[in-house]
């Protein structure tokens, strides 16, 4: 089948292509290997003492101790349980988001057009320091309402977007039957945005769990704070680098797997609704038989 969009490349191109590839994929893993062969290098430290390459056994000894492997889980607990608080308050505002932002009336959605703008362009760093020193919540609380606040701005844009592209028969045929507005957008226009935007919704989760890292400065003991800063600062600034690469595992484990869940519940939810919206077969005329 032809492209309309452009024309088939010819062998010259595709010989080109096939080099292109294969030079790109010779430097990437060259990178690699002088980067492995760069962090096994030994290393002069500040006072003129060698100190052993990365993949030098000593510099991975500590992994032996029980409590290492506590104080880690400890900090992968902390972080899930401000990511999974502030999800939920990231949803239930960013529906409450989309419901405002999208009123009838002016002087409901324009204040929060205002609102949302407000929120969504301080960062979320800065959000939440201000929260901890302006309203003394502590660090869990300022992680947890500075990230639910942005995100359940970014998630009630989303859910507006999906609302905004539903046909308006949708919206027509729930105040024909006599339902109220905003019983409407609840009960038939928003489960139908949900169920649309899902993947966006999901993809910005994933982007909270990231940013639960940020309430390292605001001094909560998540698993970046607990893996680069507690633990070195007990054993010893020789492994600092050690406990960075296991912190980064974890954090590229867990975000891999909410990735991978939202793949499989974008591709779930997308082959619902097009079954939902398939349309029936036409009825055979009378007379005729099947073949």
């Amino acid at each position: 089948m032809t492209s309309v969009l452009y024309d088939a490349p010819g062998p010259k191109a595709r010989t080109r292509s096939l080099v292109i590839s294969v030079v790109g994929i010779i430097a990437i893993l060259a990178g690699l290997i002088v980067l492995i062969l760069a962090l096994g290098a030994p290393k002069m430290s500040a006072n003129g003492a060698i100190q052993p390459g990365l993949w030098d056994a000593t510099r991975w000894d500590v992994f032996t101790d029980v409590q290492v492997w506590r104080t880690l889980g400890n900090g992968v607990a902390a972080t899930l349980q401000m990511a999974g608080v502030a999800a939920v308050l990231a949803l239930s505002l960013g529906v409450f988001f989309s419901f405002i932002r999208s009123a009838d009336h002016k002087l409901i959605r324009v204040p929060a057009a205002f609102v949302l703008e407000f929120v969504r362009g301080i960062p979320v760093l800065l959000m939440m320091l201000f929260i901890l020193l302006v309203f003394a919540t502590g660090s869990y609380w300022a992680g947890v309402l500075a990230l639910g606040l942005y995100n359940g701005a970014i998630i009630g844009e989303a859910l507006r977007a999906g609302i905004q592209s539903l046909p308006r028969g949708q919206r027509e045929a729930g105040l024909a039957i006599g339902l109220t507005p905003l019983s409407t957008r609840f009960r038939i226009e928003f489960p139908q945005a949900f169920r649309q935007m899902l993947p966006i919704i999901i993809a910005q989760l994933v982007v909270l769990l990231k940013d639960t890292s940020l309430a390292f400065i605001v001094g909560y003991s998540e698993l970046l704070r607990v893996g680069v800063r507690n633990l070195p600062d007990f054993f010893g600034n020789r492994y600092a680098f050690s406990f960075f690469l296991v912190v980064f595992a974890i954090y590229l484990a867990m975000n891999l797997t909410l990735s991978w869940i939202a793949r499989i519940i974008a591709r779930r939810s997308g082959s619902k609704l097009g079954k939902a919206v398939e349309p029936a077969p036409e009825p055979m005329p009378s007379g005729a038989s099947a073949i």
